[in-house]
């Protein structure tokens, strides 16, 4: 890849994570149109609608083999349950909070758990690192205020959930062998939806008529911007250019979440948001050995 194609990637990584950002200011408007299960039905349709062609063109088909089509059932029920933290989080709480939150703690449970129950070697830098991202999520939820009615809410306790079942998806994900991570994803959508459909949808109930232009502005950007272009994008990047190169641009989504919060939802941004936010995304960089900048 030459270094005029690189920059014109580099742009479209950070749009990319810029959709991922948008996605909790999504969820948080379109809570109050549908249900989380309605949102992973009519979020799972567009983005299989716009995927399968990119499929398609890119030659990928849709070869999966027998054991990366029963971890993606696994992780679509995952899927499911993050889903449903991910949409009642941002429901009850802010999507500032859930944007800072989530995508920081996620490689930090990532790693713990890897060290835990897969014998990931720790070194001592990890041990910095995992008590500066402690650090850096007890100062998101404000822990130090001692306002403990604040701390231990609804909406925190969705959010930290759903940081942990991200995380579990990941590595079923990662235990993926002989397909394309492109193809996995679109069958464990594939079958997410269809677990939607059968346990826990009631077309009869949904509201049809208040979807108006905002919900539909919304859902076409959470399905097409956030889901497939930017998903796209990032496993392209994987391919191109390294994991560990693309995965610096992650630390863009929280900050995207939060500017995204402040212009179209007029949530308040604390300090304490910031500087958590800022100190996990060092704790993250440090346990995945991340350069941001380089020579």
């Amino acid at each position: 890849m030459t270094q005029t194609n690189k920059n014109i990637f580099y742009i479209m990584m950070i749009f990319a994570m810029a959709g991922w950002g948008a996605s909790w200011v999504n969820a948080k408007v379109l809570s109050s149109y549908i249900n989380e299960y309605e949102l992973i039905f009519f979020r799972n349709i567009f983005t299989l609608l716009t995927l399968t062609p990119i499929l398609i063109f890119a030659k990928k088909y849709f070869y999966i083999n027998k054991k990366s089509l029963f971890l993606a059932f696994l992780a679509s029920l995952v899927m499911i349950a993050y889903m449903k933290c991910y949409f009642l989080g941002t429901k009850f709480g802010t999507a500032s909070l859930g944007g800072a939150l989530v995508t920081t703690l996620i490689p930090i449970n990532t790693f713990l758990i890897m060290a835990i129950f897969f014998n990931k070697k720790i070194q001592k830098k990890d041990f910095l690192a995992l008590g500066v991202g402690a650090i850096g999520v007890l100062t998101i939820l404000q822990v130090w205020s001692f306002n403990f009615e604040q701390v231990f809410t609804i909406y925190n306790a969705y959010f930290l959930a759903g940081s942990l079942l991200w995380a579990i998806l990941t590595i079923i994900s990662s235990r993926s062998t002989k397909t394309s991570p492109m193809v996995f994803t679109f069958y464990m959508y594939v079958i997410t939806t269809f677990l939607v459909v059968i346990f826990f949808l009631d077309f009869k109930a949904i509201n049809y008529q208040s979807f108006d232009w905002i919900f539909w502005v919304n859902i076409l950007i959470l399905s097409v911007i956030s889901t497939t272009f930017a998903t796209t994008v990032y496993f392209i990047g994987i391919e191109k250019l390294g994991a560990n190169e693309v995965s610096s641009f992650v630390f863009l989504v929280p900050f995207f979440a939060i500017l995204f919060s402040v212009i179209f939802l007029k949530e308040h941004i604390s300090l304490s948001i910031i500087l958590g936010t800022v100190m996990t995304i060092y704790a993250v960089k440090i346990l995945n050995n991340i350069k941001v900048f380089k020579k």
